[in-house]
């Protein structure tokens, strides 16, 4: 198919945005750039609403979802408000997070139905002035050269559409438009090649002391459980382990409902919280595979939430990264055609935060898989990868570990106008290993070779963490200081006080 003509825009026009997926990350982001007066079609696959995993929602999630106008709509669904996360991991006794306590009473999130709560989102960002098309399906997306101009999409009455763009988000999730399908730049980390396997009981039990509507997250030697309480005495129960222990089990059951009941049979732990829980139909499994693409965005391209990055379910922050990635490439589009930035900044800009995000958590998450590692060295590390300011008295270790799983280190590290959230933070994790405190040294010398052995253990596969390597003085002048600002209008200042670049 021969290549779509750019068309010439007005002067004073405001782009054009294809966002394609309508999960939250594209919703905000079509949210967001419609607001701030752009031209946005959302190109939705399903009919909303569908079923979708992923239940438990950081507080990060609660700020956006307010600063695009959704919150009272959230609020009005009457989800279980959540307020931390009880873990009982490795031989330790139970540990407790609560926001509330550490943070304030306004900093709690909800425990959602993913098909209600997706919803609502893709309604507001057709309210805030996208045209949101349901039951389209995009088929590739277009390039002339490097750059993406437009999508070539099926419309439910079967008649196939080339629709040109000045930019286009993918938010199209797992499917991977651009990474998977069209750059096959998207790379697996062995370690996280999980499986998992959940259903849905009425009238369990949180462990005692849980954070109210805390999440419960269950060690055990093969993976972990989670305990998840929804409305109407509703509770998500689900079972992560890796691929090969899970296939290896899967032979000796004929059902997946016989396959989950055994494992929550094998924890004294999930025994005791359903003992007076009923179960209800249908069990489901999901490969929660690990990657990350090489490139989270290009030339009038962003990658957001899944379609660029994907990780383990175990700090349940997963639409947290759709949602703040998609804020982040809202903000690059806008700042970047109102000339505030040019295009490498804009780029930069997106991909070292939303990469620094990632990557925060992966080493994080790594570390949890070294069960025996205890809960100090644990919020240990949580304060390396915090990179609070010393200066300002740093907060304690539970702090910081409670901050990054909230989410809010990565929007405190995004508006930070030192603008020094663009240094790597491999940087930090490098001299940790080298330099740091002794139970930081082993957790990431442990954590390296967990990753190493997992490596090795799959010769054909080409895994690498190059791909999370990528520092902001390659793609641009990081000493500049970008950060991201949301008032008066959503977008990029720069801490120098010279005049705005011009875009080009």
């Amino acid at each position: 198919m021969s290549r779509p003509q750019i068309p010439e825009r007005m002067a004073d026009a405001m782009p054009k945005v294809i966002v394609i997926g309508g999960g939250p990350g594209g919703s905000t982001a079509a949210g967001l750039l419609a607001r701030g007066g752009a031209e946005v079609k959302l190109l939705e696959r399903a009919e909303f609403p569908r079923y979708h995993i992923g239940e438990s929602i950081t507080t990060s999630c609660r700020a956006i979802i307010d600063y695009v106008g959704a919150l009272d709509k959230v609020n009005a669904c009457g989800f279980t408000s959540k307020t931390g996360v009880l873990m009982r991991w490795g031989r330790e006794q139970d540990w407790i997070i609560d926001w509330t306590a550490q943070f304030g009473s306004d900093t709690r999130s909800w425990q959602v139905d993913r098909e209600i709560f997706d919803k609502v989102l893709l309604d507001n960002a057709a309210d805030s002035g996208a045209e949101v098309v349901q039951q389209a399906h995009v088929k590739r997306v277009l390039f002339d050269g490097d750059r993406a101009v437009g999508v070539e999409w099926q419309a439910a009455d079967g008649e196939l559409r080339v629709e040109t763009a000045d930019y286009v988000v993918d938010a199209s999730g797992r499917a991977g438009l651009i990474s998977a399908q069209h750059y096959h730049n998207r790379r697996p980390h062995e370690i996280f090649r999980n499986v998992a396997i959940w259903g849905y009981w009425e009238n369990a039990e949180l462990l005692p002391g849980s954070p109210d509507g805390g999440i419960n997250v269950i060690s055990s030697p093969d993976g972990w459980y989670w305990l998840i309480p929804l409305r109407n005495n509703r509770f998500s129960v689900g079972f992560v382990t890796h691929k090969t222990n899970f296939v290896e089990r899967r032979r000796e059951f004929d059902t997946q409902e016989a396959m989950l009941a055994a494992m929550i049979d094998e924890s004294d732990t999930m025994k005791r919280v359903l003992a007076q829980a009923t179960q209800l139909p249908d069990v489901r499994v999901e490969q929660d595979f690990s990657y990350a693409a090489d490139k989270f965005c290009g030339d009038g391209y962003y990658l957001v939430g899944d379609s660029a990055c994907f990780l383990d379910p175990l700090l349940s922050t997963g639409v947290h990264l759709a949602m703040y990635s998609g804020m982040l490439a809202a903000a690059s589009i806008l700042s970047l055609d109102r000339g505030e930035v040019n295009e490498p900044e804009a780029q930069a800009f997106f991909e070292s935060l939303y990469r620094n995000a990632y990557h925060r958590l992966f080493t994080l998450v790594i570390s949890f898989y070294q069960q025996h590692a205890g809960k100090d060295r644990y919020f240990a590390l949580a304060d390396t990868l915090s990179r609070a300011a010393q200066g300002d008295g740093a907060q304690s270790a539970d702090l910081a570990f409670g901050e990054i799983i909230a989410g809010l280190t990565d929007l405190r590290e995004a508006a930070d106008q030192a603008g020094k959230a663009a240094a790597p933070i491999t940087e930090t994790i490098d001299a940790a290993a080298t330099g740091g405190a002794k139970p930081v040294q082993e957790l990431l010398g442990a954590a390296e070779q967990a990753r190493r052995r997992a490596e090795e253990a799959a010769p054909n596969q080409r895994l690498t963490m190059a791909p999370m390597y990528i520092d902001a003085n390659d793609l641009y002048d990081a000493a500049s200081g970008l950060y991201l600002v949301t008032e008066p209008r959503l977008g990029i200042s720069r801490v120098s006080s010279e005049a705005t670049v011009p875009a080009g």
